[in-house]
């Protein structure tokens, strides 16, 4: 079994360099991909993200000290603005907020879209990405629904990598108003759905496919309250 295996999304590239413990996969299609992938810990970056050797090194020393964590949320530097960017908690006006740049180690609800790593074991146990949501949003959702199948994700600020990270983490409000609703409801959403109105619609829309995943997604969950509560 290898160590890592790197999902690559966005612009299709070669890998920078190779190891016998390591595979690349150039890939938007996760949920092909997980077929194929046999590493104790996947890797989610942009191919904006430089994932090189050091960064590798420190995510293996990282999940080596904190052995009961299922996720990381690593930091970017962003080399066009010279800022960090992080993971996200909980905000229940903005759904989702990044963390400030001086954050402490913390849990997160979700990382930086652009990068993420999530253990085997908690794969194994969340299942499917949903593929029918936009890339970005797509790993917001999974990290939600982690959270019911007793997952956990870390904010590490020492773990980081360099990239460019442009644009709206996020932006795709529909979507995420999806991801927030099938694992949280509509009432624990309420403030989140009356700042964006607009979504409503969506939501309406497709509510019998998303109350159909909403309740497999919590049906057996093991979230309780404390828990969430530190994600804000």
């Amino acid at each position: 079994m290898r160590q890592f295996d790197v999902f690559v999304w966005g612009d299709r590239m070669a890998p920078p360099f190779t190891d016998k413990a390591l595979g690349w996969f150039s890939t938007d299609r996760f949920n092909e991909q997980l077929l194929d992938s046999d590493a104790e810990w996947i890797v989610f970056a942009h191919s904006s993200i430089q994932i090189d050797r050091k960064f590798l090194n420190d995510l293996a020393e990282t999940i080596s000290s904190f052995p009961m964590v299922d996720a990381f949320a690593p930091r970017i530097h962003d080399t066009t603005t010279g800022k960090f960017l992080s993971g996200f908690r909980f905000d229940k006006r903005a759904g989702i907020a990044m963390l400030e740049e001086n954050a402490p180690l913390r849990y997160v609800a979700a990382p930086h879209p652009y990068l993420a790593a999530f253990s085997r074991r908690i794969v194994q146990r969340t299942g499917r990405f949903d593929d029918e949501l936009s890339t970005e949003e797509q790993l917001a959702d999974y990290s939600f629904r982690m959270l019911h199948a007793g997952g956990s994700m870390f904010s590490v600020p020492y773990l980081v990598a360099s990239g460019t990270a442009a644009g709206t983490p996020y932006g795709n409000i529909n979507d995420l108003a999806y991801a927030i609703v099938k694992s949280f409801g509509l009432w624990k959403s309420r403030r989140f759905l009356l700042r964006h109105a607009g979504c409503i619609h969506h939501l309406w829309a497709n509510r019998r496919a998303l109350q159909e995943k909403r309740e497999k997604a919590t049906l057996l969950s093991k979230l309780r309250k404390e828990s969430l509560d530190k994600l804000f």
